[in-house]
């Protein structure tokens, strides 16, 4: 971890054993930067009330993808499975966008989605 901040429960559900690692690269871009993202859209947004976790980062997920946002979308689409979203859940979001985004997007989402899912597969005791 870049900072003494203890994670909060959003974080540390969705980064797990990932979150030194991505506050890292986000430090090595800008310190700031990665004060805004850590404190204000994880330890402000993601922790408030009225969402459970699983339903956040299923949006995040689909909220990335129209954004064409490949890295950010692989950290939520393993935060959503680690936040409880079945597989079937997160393809389901995934197919739910492509009216809206169209199949581009969408085909380079589920690329996201099968390279996790071989990763994890490939290493079963190490948390992705």
């Amino acid at each position: 971890m870049t900072d003494d901040t203890a994670p909060t429960p959003a974080r540390q559900q969705i980064f797990g054993q990932q979150e030194g690692r991505i506050l890292e690269r986000l430090a090595a871009l800008d310190p700031d930067l990665m004060r805004y993202v850590r404190d204000f859209a994880y330890d402000t947004v993601y922790e408030r009330p009225g969402l459970d976790l699983r339903s956040k980062e299923l949006i995040a997920c689909a909220l990335l993808v129209s954004l064409g946002s490949p890295d950010e979308l692989r950290t939520h689409l393993r935060g959503a499975l680690r936040a409880g979203a079945s597989e079937q859940e997160v393809r389901e979001t995934l197919l739910l966008c492509v009216p809206y985004l169209g199949f581009p997007r969408v085909v380079a989402a589920f690329a996201q989605l099968q390279a996790l899912l071989d990763g994890q597969k490939k290493a079963p005791t190490r948390e992705e």
